[in-house]
């Protein structure tokens, strides 16, 4: 393993570490039980990569040979929503989640048509967010949504549109 690849899994099981100190704080102040189903499911939610569904959740949970409940993951993703560890995203039809931990600012990219979404980093938008005045109001982090055409999906009909003309 290369130094980048150790750095980058330190970091990643750092910040697990982090956002389970986070959870346990919150169950024992508010004498809450401590479940290993909370915490497999914050784990396997910390190993995924980018957005995902709660059905990819639940998969990842199972191939781990954790099963849980979907009432059980809908009660438990909305604790780690109230907890600022959770994002939820409503794309186009459908709705997905991401883990934000130090990662509540960024932009996302929809295509309107397929429905893939990216991430883009803008210093620009960041710069003219963090300068905006708010009138009684604490900013505490952002998303940002751009809604358009993918280049694969603007190709695909720009084609469509050259074969019709045939």
């Amino acid at each position: 393993m290369r130094y980048f690849e150790i750095s980058v899994s330190m970091t990643k099981e750092a910040e697990k570490q982090r956002v389970r100190e986070i959870l346990t704080n919150y169950l024992e102040i508010n004498q809450n039980r401590k479940t290993p189903e909370r915490y497999a499911i914050l784990d396997a939610v910390y190993d995924m990569d980018g957005h995902f569904a709660i059905e990819d959740l639940s998969t990842e949970l199972e191939a781990r040979n954790f099963r849980v409940s979907r009432a059980t993951l809908y009660n438990t993703m909305r604790l780690f929503i109230e907890l600022r560890l959770v994002i939820r995203h409503r794309f186009i039809g459908r709705t997905m989640y991401e883990a934000c931990f130090n990662n509540e600012e960024h932009i996302h990219q929809v295509c309107t048509v397929c429905g893939n979404v990216t991430e883009v980093v803008s210093p620009g938008i960041h710069k003219s967010i963090e300068e905006t005045k708010l009138f009684r109001f604490r900013r505490d982090g952002y998303t940002l949504y751009i809604y358009g055409v993918c280049s694969t999906c603007q190709a695909r009909i720009t084609r469509q549109k050259k074969n019709n003309k045939k």
